[in-house]
């Protein structure tokens, strides 16, 4: 059973209840890493690809892996990084990991939720997110969260990017930026063009490392959902548009 336990924002002091995502151990059992309720949970300032990760040790076979160390998205924007029993905290020598940095951009507060109407349809099941190790698996997290939003037909887009992937499905134009450059004013710019000659109505951007700040406003702008990717591969929503979409659905 999922443990779920309850994480406090130390930038808003928000609570709220967290489970950590479950993974599929190479024998097949189920594995979980193991939360601890004695430490509180740490603002995400500083990304490192080693420091993203922890080691957790499947309890039917032994087996050690190397999963996405839990995180939560808390509507203030803030990043929050859930303590694992018997792994150490991230460290944050600068020297040491200038060559394996993330870039973590300045998020600003998040809106908050935006609840059914009466006549939506029944909610959807939590989304399963797949682990981020590469550039495929970005693509194939944000290919199952667009069938989670109720789209169908997921395909490779007719017109190639200047950089990143290029999705599409009907009614839906998709850039996923799996590097750790921000996406930029001229990426979110490129993907409105993109969706006017297609003239699809919705278009959609995942990135790992985030938005420039005046990409976030050009994307309001023009009413395009952003979404942060994490490397559990669950996409957290940046905008209004982003979580106007969420609960509408495709």
């Amino acid at each position: 059973m999922t443990q779920s336990v309850q994480v406090r924002c130390p930038a808003c002091r928000r609570d709220q209840m967290y489970a950590p995502p479950v993974y599929p151990c190479a024998c097949g059992a189920p594995v979980e890493p193991p939360l601890r309720t004695d430490e509180p949970a740490q603002m995400v300032t500083h990304r490192t690809w080693l420091d993203d990760w922890v080691t957790v040790r499947c309890k039917t076979c032994g087996r050690r892996d190397r999963w996405p160390r839990p995180e939560l998205g808390c509507a203030c924007g803030t990043i929050l990084r859930v303590p694992v029993q018997g792994d150490p905290a991230p460290s944050h020598d600068a020297s040491s990991d200038a060559d394996h940095a993330w870039p973590t951009p300045a998020t600003p507060p998040g809106p908050a939720h935006i609840p059914l109407p009466p006549t939506a349809p029944p909610p959807r099941p939590p989304f399963k997110p797949v682990p981020i190790r590469s550039a495929r698996d970005a693509v194939t997290a944000v290919a199952l969260y667009l069938r989670w939003l109720g789209y169908r037909d997921i395909r490779r887009a007719d017109q190639r990017p200047s950089s990143g992937i290029g999705l599409a499905a009907r009614g839906v134009v998709v850039q996923v930026e799996p590097s750790v450059r921000p996406a930029t004013l001229r990426d979110v710019e490129c993907l409105w063009l993109t969706c006017m000659t297609e003239s699809a109505p919705v278009c959609i951007y995942f990135s790992l490392a985030g938005y420039d700040e005046d990409a976030r406003t050009r994307a309001d702008e023009l009413d395009v959902p952003l979404f942060v990717l994490d490397l559990a591969g669950m996409p957290q929503p940046v905008n209004v548009p982003a979580d106007e979409l969420i609960a509408a659905g495709a």
